[in-house]
């Protein structure tokens, strides 16, 4: 016996599997300015109000990441005020990277070259140039510090091919892709 689709899941296909990344992002009205990257984005990611979040320039938002503009709790009231919502804009400023399986709630403002760490849950506002993370996200560097932290580790493999790259990362690591 073949299912019908309700409507939902007729508009979630229709958008998830005919748009992705950049133009899923601008049909579903959230204001980017240019060069963003958004990973593994879907209908879900940026809640119900995707029009009331605002990214700068240069901000890439890894996979799994919600962006919450209402603040649900409110269901608990809904006996007593039937018609109440919280819901707050979300403001993301240029050259961020937004870590794996964050949330950004409500009225949150993320400032210019920040970092928030995987997983983090994001209220109120990170300071420009920081990095942020835990739950609730907090400051735990500047970015100038958390660069020279990093520096040490950085790989130049970004332009070569995947051969190349696995090869280069095998013997960097003196990984022995046989067992002995």
């Amino acid at each position: 016996m073949v299912q019908r689709l309700n409507y939902f899941q007729r508009i979630w296909r229709r958008l998830s599997f005919q748009k992705s990344g950049e133009s899923l992002v601008r049909h579903l009205g959230v204001i980017f300015g240019h060069d963003c990257k958004f990973v593994h984005v879907n209908i879900r990611t940026f809640g119900a109000e995707p029009y009331l979040i605002r990214l700068g320039d240069h901000v890439e938002i890894s996979g799994n990441v919600r962006f919450l503009p209402h603040d649900g709790s409110v269901w608990v009231f809904r006996t007593a005020e039937p018609n109440i919502d919280i819901i707050k804009p979300i403001s993301v400023g240029n050259n961020v990277f937004i870590g794996y399986g964050s949330i950004i709630l409500p009225g949150a403002t993320i400032g210019d070259n920040c970092i928030i760490g995987a997983g983090s849950v994001v209220a109120g506002s990170i300071p420009s140039s920081s990095v942020a993370a835990g739950v609730p996200a907090k400051v735990i560097r500047s970015l100038d510090e958390h660069y020279e932290k990093v520096k040490p580790s950085f790989l130049q493999t970004k332009k070569m091919n995947r051969a190349a790259k696995k090869d280069y990362l095998l013997q960097h690591f003196d990984i022995n892709e046989t067992l002995d």
